[in-house]
Order: C-alpha cells, then sequence, then structure tokens
C-alpha cells in the first residue's frame, strides 16, 4: 500500500493548495461582489443603460464561474480524501489503481486553477485588443505579419474566444502592414499579455528567387478592453478627428463612403483608427473605446514604473527586444527569450498552439 499512502500525502498538499487558490482569487471579495450586482440587476431602471446593464451581466458570469470553479475544486479533493479514508478502511489494494486516477484528475485541476489565480489584476479579466505591425523589410515583414495574425485567430477559436477585426491595412504586394483585432472572452487580455513585444522570424524566404535567409520582424501591441473608466477624462478638445474611405474588397458601404475614423489624442500623441464598422458612427464608437484603452494601459504602465515593479518585462517596443524568435530553417524551433521555453514543432505552433509559452510567461510574473 505505499503507493495509496504516497496519494494521500499528495491530496494533503493540494488541499493547502487550493485553499491558497480560493485565498489569491479572492472568492469572499467576490462572492461580496455577486451579491451587489444581483442587488443592481433587481432595480427597476437596470435597463435603461443597456450598455451598463450588459456589463453588469458580463461581470457577474464572470464572478460566479470563478466562485463556481473555486469551490468546485475545494469538494473535488474533499471528496478524494473521503474516497481514500474508505479505501483505507477497506484495506482494497484492487481499488490503488482507482485512487490513482481520482489524484491524478485532481492534481489536474489544481494545476489549471492555479494558473487561473495568477489572472488577479484589475484587468486580466476584460476582452484584449490586439495591434501588429510590420517591421522594416518590406514584403518579407507583411508577410510575417499575416502569419501571425492567423496564429492569434486559430489560438482564440481553440480556446473558445470570438475575434473582430477592427481596422487592417493591407500590404504592397503581399501580407498586412497592419491589422488591429479585438479577441473577446473571459480572462482574454490575462492571458495574450503575455504576447506583447517583438516576434522574430527567421525562413528561406517564399519571395527571394535566390532562396536566401531571411530575418523579419513584427511587433504586437495588447491592451484591455476598457468600456468605461471614471479615472480617465477624454477631452474633446484634446482629439483631432479624420474620417477616410474605408479599404478592403468593397460592398454596400465598403470603400464608397467616407466612413473610416482615426482619432488622434494631441496631448499623448495616441493614434486610433477603425474602418470595419458599417457606418462612421459605429467606427468612432469603436475608435473611443480603442482610445481609453491605451490611455488606461499608458497609465497602468507609468504606474508600474513608478513603482519599480515590472521586473524588466514592460520594454519599450522595438528592434533588438524581441520576446520570441520563430525559427524555420535551417532547424524547427520556436523560442521565448523571456521564459526558456522552447518547441520544436514550428508548425503547430503557426497553427496556434501557443497555450505553453502564456502559461510559461505568467508563472514567472
Amino acid at each position: 500500500m505505499v503507493d495509496f499512502y504516497f496519494q494521500r500525502a499528495q491530496l494533503e498538499k493540494l488541499r493547502k493548495e487550493a485553499a491558497d487558490i480560493a485565498d489569491a482569487m479572492g472568492v469572499e471579495s467576490l462572492k461580496k461582489e455577486i451579491e451587489e450586482l444581483t442587488a443592481m440587476q433587481h432595480a427597476e431602471n437596470f435597463w435603461q443603460d443597456v450598455e451598463r446593464a450588459q456589463e453588469v451581466n458580463r461581470r457577474l458570469t464572470v464572478c460566479e464561474r470563478k466562485v463556481k470553479k473555486t469551490t468546485d475544486l475545494i469538494k473535488k479533493v474533499d471528496d478524494t480524501v473521503s474516497l481514500l479514508d474508505v479505501i483505507e478502511e477497506m484495506d482494497e489494494e484492487s481499488e490503488v489503481e482507482n485512487a490513482k486516477a481520482e489524484v491524478a484528475a485532481v492534481v489536474a485541476a489544481v494545476e489549471e486553477m492555479q494558473i487561473e489565480a495568477l489572472l488577479n489584476g484589475k484587468y486580466d479579466g476584460c476582452n484584449a485588443i490586439l495591434s501588429l505591425h510590420a517591421g522594416a523589410g518590406g514584403t518579407e515583414a507583411q508577410d510575417w505579419v499575416e502569419m501571425l495574425y492567423r496564429m492569434y485567430v486559430r489560438y482564440a477559436e481553440r480556446n473558445g474566444y470570438s475575434v473582430k477585426e477592427l481596422d487592417k491595412l493591407p500590404g504592397d504586394d503581399a501580407g498586412i502592414k497592419s491589422v488591429t483585432f479585438l479577441v473577446g472572452g473571459d480572462n482574454a487580455y490575462g492571458y495574450l499579455k503575455a504576447e506583447m513585444g517583438v516576434h522574430r522570424l527567421v525562413r528561406i524566404s517564399p519571395f527571394d528567387a535566390n532562396k536566401r535567409r531571411h530575418t523579419s520582424f513584427a511587433s504586437l501591441e495588447v491592451m484591455p478592453e476598457i468600456t468605461e473608466d471614471d479615472d480617465i477624462k477624454i477631452n474633446p478638445e484634446e482629439l483631432r478627428i479624420d474620417t477616410y474611405r474605408s479599404g478592403g474588397a468593397g460592398g454596400q458601404h465598403i470603400n464608397k463612403t467616407d466612413s473610416a475614423v482615426r482619432i488622434t489624442h494631441i496631448p499623448t500623441g495616441i493614434v486610433v483608427q477603425c474602418q470595419n464598422e458599417r457606418s462612421q458612427i459605429q467606427n468612432r464608437e469603436t475608435a473611443m473605446k480603442m482610445l481609453l484603452s491605451k490611455l488606461t494601459e499608458l497609465r497602468e504602465r507609468e504606474r508600474l514604473e513608478e513603482a519599480q515593479s515590472i521586473k524588466g518585462e514592460l520594454k519599450k517596443i522595438e528592434w533588438g527586444s524581441q520576446i520570441r524568435s520563430y525559427v524555420f530553417c535551417p532547424y524547427t524551433l520556436v523560442k521565448d527569450h523571456r521564459t526558456g521555453y522552447e518547441n520544436t514543432n514550428v508548425t503547430a505552433v503557426m497553427d496556434g498552439d501557443i497555450g505553453d509559452f502564456i502559461i510559461e510567461y505568467l508563472k514567472r510574473l
């Protein structure tokens, strides 16, 4: 019964880890927030502000899910401990393998929740706005942006997230110069913030008749989608708003009216633009949300820098500070330079299999 007692000792450790996860997730605070949000739902004027009501409902769903997953985890650990107690009393050797399977399931559940417990930042539960930009190198870099765009879309599909393209500037001959898109889902920003930085590609260029090896760069900016923030006030007088004709494949509205919107925040120089909605009004609303998200991200970064708590992770995005290299030739390897994590299956990575890279990064925060 040596293996059996080892499994029981492991469960006692997992029981403590589950309790620690509950503390890290702030379960008691979440329960109080659930009460407050439920009371808001019962107010007579709740649906007068539809956007606000939808945000309350979304937040309530997130809080309830986190509390349920945490309490279910603790119950699963306790139930498995009770099961082992019964097996011990019965002294049935034949049940040891069943016990091992139950313990393995608990270990997997605890590990999953430990990662989610890391996502306790103010904006980690938000949707994510991602912007990819090609570096120097013309068509090569623009093709690399298109490859990365597909990678993140596939990652989103694998994890049940939605993807909405907000703005795209096609390349001159191939690829994409820049693209901005919204990834929607619980903890989308919490996970995808790990991808912010410069991504480096090494491969034999399909655009080079001499089949030489080329190195290309693309930068990725990741922001939480902020629908409202009482601490940030945008003064309309500090905005320059330009409209222009949308690009793309055409259609009933696209390319026929000046529906695309570009907003410049004069004090900071931040520029946002949106062209993929059906009307100028919708593009403007989306662009304003993007501006609020960028201003919020800028404020949070300044706070972190002042507190000297960024530990070198929030680097300025520039060539030479790449976070990850994707090598197609002379060997195949994807390596994260921050964590050292590697994967030789570059095809799988480009098909959206980047979860392990993200987890390794979050473990080191």
